[in-house]
């Protein structure tokens, strides 16, 4: 399953918003070495291609904008929604607790309504990127590339 096939699934979906009117708010750990920045904003422009709304970038740490600038760079552009996207593999205490007090939401929900350029959006925050069959193909290419 590619990416726009995921897009067309969420377009269709009964969630009362146009995908239009929401905002993804990519969320990176942050780093002292470029290529973990670099890679989180090539992530980013890589969902931005199926995404009909705003895709912009955040991080928890050492780079910028931290999580509270990245939401409120969503300011003016009218999103209804945003949802922050940890590119993290598995819960753990940053997508557990920091993530969502850092996007001042409800930890156990991990929604809520912030303030954005002086209006109430609802932030929601995904689910790291967990176990599916995608990721294991992506690890076991990676077992491959190893022995080469």
């Amino acid at each position: 399953m590619n990416i726009s096939s995921v897009n067309t699934i969420a377009e269709k979906s009964n969630i009362g918003v146009s995908m239009k009117d929401v905002g993804i708010l990519v969320l990176g750990h942050g780093s002292t070495l470029p290529y973990n920045r670099e890679l989180v904003e090539e992530m980013a422009q890589l969902i931005a291609r199926s995404h009909p709304g705003p895709v912009k970038t955040a991080y928890l740490n050492a780079n910028q904008p931290h999580i509270p600038e990245g939401l409120q760079s969503f300011a003016g552009t009218n999103v209804k929604r945003i949802v922050a996207l940890p590119l993290f593999l598995a819960h753990g205490v940053h997508t557990k607790e920091d993530i969502p007090r850092e996007l001042g939401v409800d930890g156990k929900s991990r929604k809520g309504l912030v303030n954005i350029g002086g209006r109430g959006v609802e932030v929601f925050c995904a689910e790291p990127l967990g176990m599916d069959e995608c990721i294991a193909a992506l690890a076991y290419k990676r077992a491959e590339e190893a022995l080469r």
